[in-house]
């Protein structure tokens, strides 16, 4: 199956993911997709996905812990309903999403991205895999086949998310 590329970016990522209850006034635990926490702190509402289950919830209260951050929902106050939350996502706009620093990019704009090298279509990013020695992309050649490559500087050249595309500098790499 190939991913078709809409020509726009990801407006909606997921922020966060939330864990076990924390105290006894209704708040939960929330990890961030992104490993940053500022952002979330800055939230006011938010979608809550849970399986086929979406719904906004108002955000009351967010507090900084040593390892993430705790929040609170408007009509969520008991540890028992904070419980009935867990392992859902917390989904946001792009505005609200961790902010980016220089040559980084949202792994939501990089999947369907077509892959180029030596100007001849190669297939495209299916998927961004965190690995013990940093992100590999897994590209779905055009041929079916699924290849990963590491995205280092070394191995990807110009990243277009624009054009929907990005260049693969190294072609023996996937041998």
């Amino acid at each position: 199956m190939v991913i078709e590329r809409m020509n726009k970016m990801t407006e909606q990522f997921i922020v966060g993911v939330i864990g076990p209850p924390f105290g006894v006034k209704g708040h939960v635990k929330v990890r961030s997709c992104s490993g940053e926490y500022a952002h979330l702190q800055q939230l006011d509402t938010v979608l809550f996905r849970c399986g086929p289950i979406e719904r906004i919830l108002e955000v009351e209260e967010t507090l900084p812990l040593t390892r993430g951050v705790a929040m609170k929902f408007k009509g969520i106050d008991t540890p028992e309903q904070a419980r009935n939350l867990r392992g859902g996502e917390l989904i946001s706009d792009r505005s609200h999403a961790a902010p980016l620093k220089q040559d980084e990019f949202y792994v939501e704009d990089l999947r369907g991205l077509e892959v180029v090298g030596n100007g001849v279509v190669l297939g495209r990013i299916k998927d961004v895999l965190e690995g013990g020695g940093g992100n590999l992309v897994e590209i779905r050649l055009s041929s079916g086949a699924l290849k990963l490559v590491p995205f280092r500087k070394e191995f990807f050249g110009d990243i277009c998310l624009e054009r929907g595309r990005a260049v693969l500098l190294e072609l023996w790499i996937l041998s």
